[in-house]
C-alpha cells in the first residue's frame, strides 16, 4: 500500500453513526471490520518502516557507536505523521473498499 496517496483525516473526525450501518445493518459488526483491516494496515506499516530502518543498521554497532542519521530521522518522522490505521480503515470503510464475508451468514449448500 502506498501510504503518500492515502486519504484518510490525520485527526478524529465527528461521523454519522448511520453510515456504518449501511452495509452491515449492524455497527458493531462494522467496527469489527474496520478494526480487522486496522491491524492488518498496522502490520503493513510496522513491516514496511522496518524494512526501511533495516537499511541504516550495521552489523558491528555497539550501543556507544550509535550516531544520529537524519535520513533515518526524516523517514521515522514521515511514519509518524501518517494518519492512524484505524482511520485508515475507516476511509476505507466509507469509500467501499474492503470487502468481508460472515461466515455465519453464508448457506451450508445442504451440510
Amino acid at each position: 500500500m502506498d501510504f503518500k496517496k492515502v486519504k484518510a483525516e490525520a485527526t478524529t473526525i465527528t461521523r454519522n453513526l448511520a453510515d456504518f450501518s449501511e452495509g452491515t445493518n449492524n455497527v458493531y459488526e462494522t467496527v469489527v471490520i474496520i478494526s480487522k483491516r486496522a491491524n492488518q494496515i498496522a502490520i503493513e506499516m510496522k513491516d514496511e518502516l522496518k524494512k526501511k530502518l533495516e537499511e541504516f543498521e550495521e552489523a558491528n554497532e555497539t550501543l556507544e557507536e550509535k550516531f544520529e542519521n537524519q535520513e533515518q530521522i526524516q523517514i521515522s518522522k514521515f511514519y509518524e505523521r501518517l494518519p492512524k490505521p484505524s482511520l485508515i480503515a475507516t476511509q476505507e470503510y466509507l469509500e467501499g473498499k474492503i470487502h468481508w464475508r460472515n461466515p455465519k451468514q453464508e448457506t451450508n449448500d445442504g451440510f
